[in-house]
């Protein structure tokens, strides 16, 4: 893949999970959540992750961020391997990574009003104090579509849109460069998710924001990214730029998912034909050798059960890993 101002690199990143059994706890076996991911985003850039639930998604944004500790594999921020850093070592790239959740309400400390819940993270980094804090507070505030006067409430008081942007503010505190934003609209009303999606994109236009951008939603994927990869079973299968990929999709798992997006047009839908895959999903205890995909796809032959496909530039930035392409 071309370096052009690459700002995260992630090569051949795993996360497994072990699983202990007995009175002393040995290990038995490890859940493959993450199983070997690559990729580059570049600074500015909207990288849009997306695939089934369970797929590892989530947990490679984590891992990024290192929120959970990687098993191996590298994540280089501006040309520096982080994955290996202490805690103490990594405390400048905690202030330059940061992440929005999923649950705007889980993820927000109920005892805590809504600037501390925003300040914590600038008195960690020791940024600033006093009324520089709270000026600083209130300007982010406003900057995610709050008042001034929600600083002493508590997050019960608000709906769930406007405690995601408490969660979206708190992320801007420590001015990051880079934001991993895990499902952050699956959990609003479908009028809140667009208002939310278009604040990101004006934020990351007038920050200079990198995102990655994890979600079920490809539509919403397809609005905000600039590059989209497809996960499946903790595997990257194909990646692209995201007009690219939504109208050239080349792995069949790709194509199932893209054949789901709703169509607004009555006729256009019904010419469309779904692709229903059969079969069940492997085991991430004990994924299957070779193409993880092969049991669920009526494309499969034999050379796809003994070695996992490697990616192959199909040209324009487009990458995929299946034997179809040689």
């Amino acid at each position: 893949m071309p370096q052009n101002n690459v700002l995260l690199e992630i090569k051949d990143l795993k996360k497994w999970f072990p699983i202990k059994k007995g009175f002393f706890g040995g290990k038995v076996s490890n859940v493959k959540a993450v199983d070997g991911v690559s990729f580059q985003i570049n600074g500015g850039e909207t990288l849009g992750l997306v695939g089934e639930s369970g797929c590892g998604k989530t947990t490679t944004g984590r891992t990024i961020l290192k929120l959970y500790e990687p098993t191996s594999g590298e994540i280089i921020y501006k040309g520096k391997d982080i994955s290996k850093l202490n805690y103490k070592e990594m405390l400048p790239y905690r202030r330059k990574m940061q992440m929005i959740f999923q649950d705007p309400y889980a993820s927000l400390n109920s005892r805590m009003t809504v600037g501390d819940i925003i300040g914590e993270s600038i008195d960690i980094h020791k940024l600033c104090t006093g009324s520089e804090r709270k000026d600083r507070i209130e300007y982010l505030l406003k900057k995610v579509g709050l008042n001034s006067d929600h600083i002493n409430r508590y997050p019960h008081e608000f709906s769930g849109g406007q405690r995601q942007r408490i969660g979206i503010a708190r992320a801007l505190a420590v001015e990051p460069e880079f934001i991993v934003c895990d499902e952050p609209i699956s959990a609003l009303d479908v009028s809140i998710q667009a208002q939310v999606v278009n604040m990101l994109e004006e934020l990351q236009e007038e920050l200079g924001l990198t995102y990655l951008f994890i979600a079920h939603d490809l539509s919403m994927v397809k609005h905000i990214s600039t590059k989209i990869g497809v996960m499946y079973l903790g595997n990257l299968i194909e990646i692209g730029e995201s007009r690219e990929l939504y109208n050239n999709p080349l792995h069949p798992y790709t194509k199932a998912l893209l054949s789901a997006v709703p169509v607004p047009d009555p006729d256009e839908a019904e010419k469309r034909q779904r692709i229903i895959l059969e079969g069940e999903i492997p085991s991430p205890i004990d994924p299957p050798k070779g193409c993880k995909f092969k049991g669920r796809c009526k494309y499969a032959k034999k050379e796809c059960g003994d070695v996992a496909p490697e990616f192959k530039d199909m040209g324009n930035d487009h990458f995929v890993a299946c034997y179809l392409y040689k």
